[in-house]
């Protein structure tokens, strides 16, 4: 019969076998190519990554974000996404497991940029009073509880409205036809222009208006330099 060190011993070598490995957790930006969901592996397909090694191991930054826009997802025009953004994207799919609803709407994206945090739009919210709890007891209250036993999916699909707004933020920056990134201003505004969705109801529950849209509107293509960590 096997000592108890011995069954100590078998089980540390099972874990350290790179197969059995897990995946990066969801929760940062840092997304590893073998666990890329489809909407950002496709994105990434015909969008620039930015690649290095950790630990042995190939990590990529996903540079795109999912678009419907026909010239952006055929590779004709190139749009470049913020970090801030790309990072807000990420934390939006964990709140939206968090909150176990099986897809990633508007209010996982207004989650997804307070976690993330450091973008004007984030700053802006939480000068008005509208913070992570807030917004995740205000989209239950608008949404309902999810009636999930366990988890969503470890990447819930976009909802039509989330999508929208993807879209929206790209069309604006093309619009003004300035260099630069779709940034997670202009994620936010996106999801304040549509009325009907989720996100919206969220920030006009909390008190959010029009004129407090436009004070961001005016400066939303600019990011400071984040601060290193």
């Amino acid at each position: 019969m096997a000592t108890a060190a011995q069954v100590a011993a078998t089980f540390l070598s099972f874990l350290s076998c790179p197969r059995h490995h897990t995946a990066p957790s969801p929760s940062i930006s840092f997304l590893a190519t073998p666990v890329l969901p489809a909407s950002l592996r496709a994105a990434a397909a015909g969008g620039q990554t930015l690649t290095f090694r950790c630990r042995g191991r190939r990590i990529a930054v996903v540079a795109q974000l999912p678009t419907m826009i026909p010239e952006l997802a055929s590779g004709e025009k190139k749009i470049r996404w913020s970090s801030r953004a790309v990072r807000s994207f990420a934390m939006a799919e964990l709140e939206a497991r968090k909150m176990r609803y099986p897809t990633t709407g508007t209010e996982g994206l207004l989650m997804g940029i307070l976690v993330e945090g450091t973008s004007d739009a984030a700053k802006l919210m939480r000068a008005n009073g509208i913070t992570l709890l807030t917004v995740r007891d205000a989209a239950a209250t608008i949404l309902g509880k999810s009636e999930m036993f366990y988890f969503s999916p470890m990447h819930p699909p976009l909802t039509e409205s989330a999508q929208r707004a993807l879209d929206w933020a790209v069309n604006e920056k093309l619009k003004s036809g300035e260099d630069g990134e779709v940034t997670a201003n202009h994620l936010f505004l996106a999801i304040w222009s549509d009325k009907e969705s989720a996100g919206h109801k969220v920030l006009a529950s909390l008190g959010f208006d029009d004129q407090k849209a436009s004070l961001l509107a005016k400066t939303a293509g600019e990011e400071k330099a984040m601060s290193p960590r």
